[in-house]
């Protein structure tokens, strides 16, 4: 399980497969590749056309239905994918540099570092006008983090840490279930709103001044020389903090391109 993140600039292989289709595609071949590293773990040599596993999916009428799926018709699909590839190399959306890097992921659990290294990036009251920004955002459209608390109950699969932190900003705190709700629970992210969450989340310099703020919401044309991206991956970077880094960066080239960073969470 995982938040995929996608940035949602037209292309030709997006037109062809659809979204959805590609990321069927690219998560079919993960699935089929570690099937395929399982079976041969335990002493399976059969080919991946004799391979199977199954499936249980929810119905529309509340029931469960449970399907096998070969390993080879999933490697089959994923191989549609070969001949767009091309079509990736030097596409302004490649925040992965890879065919079809796009598209991304941060996988369930986050860490408690993870969820750590985000509170820090938060800005402080020694940064007053993105500080204030940030606690009117809170006031405003009343991120209290409820929607996040059922999944941090026992046996769920979302976070490592089931319990609650916190920091504190001066004239309030703010929790890892309100930071988890304020970027990730509300819908796509639109481009006005990806310059915003950039200026909290430190991924770009936040000297700035009144105007520059206010307009951060939209990109101007010198954006990636007037604003480079801050947040490099580092030796000491977990798992969780190295895909989040590379999260931000693909709300960074999507916030460029003045398109919405597409999620699935």
């Amino acid at each position: 399980m995982a938040i995929d993140f996608i940035i949602d600039l037209a292309c030709v292989p997006k037109e062809m497969l659809g979204t959805d289709g590609i990321l069927e595609r690219l998560k079919g071949r993960e699935r089929a590749e570690s099937v395929i590293r399982l079976f041969r773990k335990n002493g399976d040599n059969r080919p991946p056309s004799e391979m199977g596993f199954e499936i249980t999916r929810s119905t529309a009428d509340g029931g469960e239905e449970t399907r096998v799926i070969v390993v080879q018709e999933l490697l089959d699909a994923a191989d549609e994918l070969i001949p767009l590839a091309r079509y990736c190399d030097g596409c302004p959306a490649n925040a992965a540099g890879r065919p079809f890097g796009c598209m991304n992921r941060i996988d369930y659990p986050l860490s408690q570092d993870g969820e750590i290294w985000l509170l820090k990036q938060l800005p402080t009251p020694d940064e007053p006008l993105v500080w204030l920004l940030l606690r009117q955002g809170i006031e405003d459209f009343g991120y209290d983090g409820s929607s996040v608390t059922p999944l941090r109950s026992e046996g769920k699969p979302y976070f490592q840490d089931t319990g609650l932190l916190a920091r504190q900003m001066g004239e309030f705190n703010i929790t890892t279930n309100q930071v988890f709700e304020m970027v990730f629970t509300l819908g796509h992210i639109q481009p006005t709103h990806a310059g915003v969450l950039l200026l909290f989340f430190n991924a770009i310099r936040r000297d700035l001044d009144a105007d520059a703020v206010m307009g951060i919401s939209k990109a101007p044309a010198d954006a990636r020389q007037r604003y480079p991206f801050l947040l490099k991956p580092e030796d000491g970077d977990d798992h969780t903090v190295r895909q989040l880094k590379a999260f931000f960066y693909a709300l960074y080239v999507a916030w460029t391109l003045d398109v919405r960073l597409l999620l699935d969470v």
